[in-house]
């Protein structure tokens, strides 16, 4: 699963492989805890224009289908695995038409030690982003205000990652985002199933190390976070 992660970059540097045509003016400042419900920004396509135009947006990390009378929904759709991503009601819509890119720099994830479980800092070993494979939904609230949101894609864990947890996000290389954004593409389930087979290789080039515990608590927002052990 993908339940904290970490932007210590924004703007363009952030999507440097992505060729973003439009970046946000209201974008979140880097974050070394990004937790569910926090705003994170997230690349997509909007079919509005012809060609559709590449955009880095900010959005509520939990995603929040359109027919959701209250945006708690979304938190607990931070995650939406792969395996029924299509068939699940909160998240079929956006499948088929809403999929986005999420860049990090990272992600945390907890391993079980004797003695309870351990934060890890798992990152790119060369520095570059890390593309998580995601969904997004537009929403209205109440008030009349359309909240942006998106969730992240989980398979099963495989190589030196399944040790940490059975789990894992959707990695992308450029290449495969690019195909994941397509929101021409008429078989998503062809494009997820590529994704899906191209994501242990990129996992292939992830190092990681044991960081503080301090990142157990959402308050807690500072580079130190991501220091080993």
């Amino acid at each position: 699963m993908c339940g904290r992660f970490v932007v210590a970059r924004v703007g363009s540097e952030l999507v440097s492989e992505l060729s973003v045509d439009l970046i946000g003016d209201d974008l979140p400042q880097p974050s070394f805890n990004v937790a569910p419900t926090a705003q994170a920004a997230i690349v997509l396509d909007s079919a509005k224009t012809e060609p559709p135009t590449r955009r880095l947006e900010s959005a509520r990390w939990g995603l929040v289908p359109g027919w959701a009378k209250d945006i708690s929904v979304g938190a607990r759709a931070f995650n939406a695995r792969s395996e029924t991503v299509a068939e699940k009601p909160t998240f079929t819509a956006a499948f088929a038409r809403r999929r986005t890119v999420v860049p990090a720099s990272g992600y945390y994830e907890w391993k079980q030690a004797d003695d309870g479980k351990v934060p890890l800092f798992i990152h790119p070993e060369g520095g570059e982003p890390m593309l998580f494979a995601g969904l997004y939904e537009w929403w209205r609230d109440p008030e009349s205000a359309w909240v942006l949101s998106f969730t992240i894609l989980t398979r099963d864990a495989v190589g030196d990652l399944g040790s940490i947890h059975h789990r894992m996000p959707v990695f992308l290389d450029a290449d495969h985002a690019d195909a994941w954004l397509d929101t021409d593409a008429e078989a998503p389930h062809d494009v997820l199933r590529a994704a899906l087979d191209d994501a242990p290789r990129v996992a292939e080039s992830f190092a990681w190390h044991e960081v503080g515990r301090a990142v157990g608590n959402v308050r807690n927002n500072s580079p130190d976070l991501i220091d080993p052990v």
